[in-house]
């Protein structure tokens, strides 16, 4: 059984929004600020933030991710979920019909998603050389296995191959929390247990 390592990274709740949205969250005209860079190249973590609303409950300060997409996409936790009651089912990012709408509160003003709000799977991001290295496709699904006291393995993960792309492997808060990894520890990808079919 081959492995190789992988640098993991812990995604918080976060939004992306569409220029439509923005414009209407944070008024006419409005450009994201970009606060930093995050790990993969021309994303980046803005200043803006805004509040969610759901039937049971809100939350605040929710940091909006840049550039502006072609749809407005909300990525929570499971237990984020809870808190607001939406029932956001896991999904790829960019995955969208079918899933659950919810309100954003702006300081500017209000915009009611009919859909987007997920649970993002766990995925992979790698270049095409790397892709090509290992033998995967976008698409492809591994097992990754976490070191440590609490450590496991994590199946279904996909593997999201772009020209634009940084080898690291993103989960959420409530998966990093449940097998105790911190952000940048090195993972085991293995390849005993890949299945190559794109979805």
């Amino acid at each position: 059984m081959m492995n190789y390592k992988v640098p993991i990274e812990i995604s918080n709740r976060h939004v992306h929004l569409s220029q439509d949205h923005i414009e209407v969250l944070f008024g006419p005209g409005h450009i994201l600020t970009p606060m930093k860079a995050l790990s993969q190249p021309g994303q980046y973590a803005c200043e803006e933030t805004i509040t969610l609303v759901g039937p049971k409950g809100t939350l605040e300060k929710i940091r909006v991710l840049g550039p502006a997409r072609a749809q407005s996409q909300v990525e929570l936790a499971r237990t984020d979920t809870f808190k607001l009651g939406v029932k956001a089912p896991a999904r790829d990012s960019g995955d969208l019909d079918g899933t659950p709408g919810i309100e954003l509160v702006g300081s500017h003003g209000k915009v009611q998603l009919a859909s987007g709000v997920i649970v993002a799977t766990r995925h992979i991001h790698m270049a095409p050389s790397d892709a090509a290295r290992f033998g995967l496709r976008d698409g492809s699904h591994v097992r990754v296995e976490i070191p440590g006291a609490r450590g496991g393995i994590f199946s279904n993960v996909l593997i999201r191959v772009s020209a634009n792309s940084h080898m690291n492997m993103h989960i959420d808060t409530d998966e990093g929390n449940a097998f105790d990894v911190s952000n940048c520890e090195l993972v085991n990808l293995l390849f005993d247990d890949v299945s190559l079919a794109a979805r």
